[in-house]
C-alpha cells in the first residue's frame, strides 16, 4: 500500500520474497508459565529447499543449544532451572537455509493460575482477551480452566491447561477470576481487576461512507477509473455468508498483476461518515487506543497475495498510520507499517487463515503519551501475540481524524477473488 497525503492512507506495496516460512510451534504457547521439565512440540515450515528440512533445534538463550534432532518434528522435554527463557525453536534444511519461531517462557517451581492479559488493574477495550496457563501437583494434571466476570458468573471455561479467548464485556470495573481444575479434583484461582472502558462503533461493514481506489503496479498511483488494469466492486447488506445478516463482499480483479485496492471510511473528524466531525476538536486528541475487530471470509484465500486492515489517526498536524498487513505469499506472517521509512516490517507472527471459513481477527494499538506509534497485539482465531512495537508518526498537516481502512491485494495473475468482512468494529478511548 503506497502512502499518499491526498487521499490519507494509501501504502505503497512492499513486495517481499522468502524462501522458507518459520517454524509452527504447538507446544510451549508464547508467553506462557510453565514447571520444568518444559514440553516443546513443533513441525517444520515450508520451506523451497526441494531436499525438504534435515534437523531442527532448540536455543534456550542465543547461542545456547539445548537440544537437536534429525527430521523436520520436534517432541522433546527440556529441564530448566526457574526463570524467564527466550527461547528459539529452528529448522535447517538441505540447502543451507533456516528460519526460526521465539517462544518466551517462564519456569516456575510453584502451582496456580498464571495470567498473561489483561493485567491487573488495567484498563482495556471490549472484546477483552484472557490469556493464562496453570500447574498443579496433581499427578493427573490440569483439567479445564475458566474465567468468572463476576461471582457465581462463569463466562468462559475450557479443557485444558491454558486459555485463550476474548470476552465482550460492557463498559464498567469487573473483579474477575482466572481459575483452574485439576484432575484430583484440586483448583486455585487468580483474581484480575480491570476496568473495560471505551466506545464502540460498529457494524462499519454495513455503514455508509466507503470509497474505493486502485492502486496500478508497479507505481502504485491512486486511481478512481483505472481501466482494466485493476477491477473492484463491493457489496453490503450479503445474507450468505454472514454472521449478522448484513456482511459487506469486497472484491478485487483486472489485468495488470500485483494490483492492489483500497477501501476507506472516514470514521471521526474530517469526513466522518458517522456524524462525528468533531470540529471542536474535542474527540480526537484524546484517544489514544484503538481496536480493529473483524471477521473475515473468503473461498480461496490463497489467491490473495496480501489482506490489509489499517487504523490511522490524524491529530496535530502528525499522522499515525497502524499498517497491519496478513502476507498470504511472503510467508504467511504478519507486518506492520513502518510510518517514517514508508516500508512493511515482518513481525515472524504467523498469518494463516482458513478459506471458507469465518476468520476473527482483532488488532490492538496505541498512540502513546509520547506520541508514537505502539502496535500492542494482533488476534487470529483466538491467539494472541504480543508485539510492543514503537515507531514514529509522520508529517501529515491539515488531516484530522480517524480513519478505518481495509485492502486486497493482488497476485502475480491478478486472480480475480473476493473477501466478505461482518462484525467490524472499532473501539476508541
Amino acid at each position: 500500500m503506497c502512502k499518499c497525503v491526498l487521499l490519507i492512507v494509501c501504502f505503497l506495496t512492499f513486495l517481499a520474497s522468502v524462501a522458507i516460512a518459520g517454524v509452527n510451534v504447538s507446544a510451549p504457547a508464547n508467553g506462557a508459565t510453565v514447571q520444568s521439565p518444559v514440553h516443546y512440540s513443533a513441525s517444520a515450515g515450508s520451506t523451497s529447499c526441494s531436499k525438504g528440512v534435515a534437523s531442527m533445534g532448540i536455543y534456550t538463550a542465543p547461542g545456547v543449544l539445548a537440544y537437536t534432532v534429525n527430521g523436520s518434528s520436534i517432541s522433546t522435554d527440556l529441564k530448566l532451572s526457574p526463570g524467564t527463557y527466550n527461547t528459539t525453536v529452528e529448522q535447517w534444511d538441505y540447502c543451507g537455509g533456516a528460519a526460526t519461531t521465539s517462544v518466551k517462557i517462564t519456569v516456575t517451581d510453584n502451582t496456580g493460575v498464571f495470567v498473561t492479559a489483561p493485567a491487573n488493574n488495567s484498563t482495556v477495550s471490549s472484546p477483552v482477551h484472557y490469556s493464562a496457563t496453570a500447574t498443579t501437583t496433581c499427578s493427573k494434571g490440569v483439567a479445564s480452566m475458566g474465567i468468572y466476570t463476576a461471582p457465581n458468573q462463569k463466562a468462559y471455561v475450557g479443557n485444558g491447561s491454558s486459555l485463550s479467548t476474548d470476552l465482550s464485556l460492557s463498559a464498567g470495573t469487573y473483579d474477575t477470576v482466572v481459575e483452574e481444575w485439576d484432575n484430583c479434583g484440586g483448583a486455585t484461582t487468580t483474581p484480575v481487576t480491570i476496568v473495560v472502558g471505551g466506545k464502540t462503533l460498529s457494524s462499519l461493514q454495513a455503514s455508509g461512507g466507503w470509497a474505493g481506489y486502485g492502486e496500478l503496479a508497479p507505481k502504485y498511483d491512486i486511481c478512481t477509473k483505472c481501466g482494466p488494469g485493476v477491477t473492484w466492486s463491493m457489496s453490503q447488506g450479503i445474507t450468505s455468508p454472514s454472521l449478522s445478516g448484513k456482511a459487506a463482499k469486497f472484491n478485487i480483479g483486472g489485468t495488470t498483476p500485483y494490483s492492489d485496492v483500497l477501501w476507506n471510511n472516514h470514521l471521526i473528524g474530517d469526513g466522518s461518515s458517522q456524524g462525528m466531525l468533531d470540529s471542536a476538536h474535542k474527540i480526537v486528541p484524546t484517544i489514544h487506543n484503538l481496536t480493529y475487530d473483524v471477521y473475515f471470509y473468503g473461498t480461496n484465500l490463497s489467491l490473495a497475495e496480501n489482506l490489509e486492515f489499517d487504523l490511522a489517526q490524524f491529530v496535530d498536524d502528525l499522522g499515525f498510520m497502524f499498517g497491519t498487513e496478513c502476507r498470504m505469499v511472503s510467508g504467511q506472517q504478519w507486518a506492520v507499517w513502518d510510518n517514517v521509512d514508508s516500508k512493511w516490517d515482518s513481525t515472524g507472527i504467523p498469518c494463516k487463515p482458513l478459506s471458507n471459513s469465518w476468520n476473527h481477527l482483532i488488532v490492538q494499538v496505541e498512540r502513546t503519551s509520547s506520541n508514537q506509534l505502539l502496535y500492542k497485539s494482533i488476534t487470529l482465531n483466538g491467539v494472541t501475540s504480543t508485539l510492543n512495537w514503537t515507531y514514529n508518526p509522520f508529517s501529515a498537516p491539515g488531516w484530522y481524524g480517524i480513519v478505518v481502512n481495509f485492502q486486497l491485494d493482488g497476485n502475480y495473475k491478478q486472480s480475480s477473488y473476493s473477501v466478505y468482512l461482518d462484525k467490524l468494529n472499532v473501539t476508541y478511548f
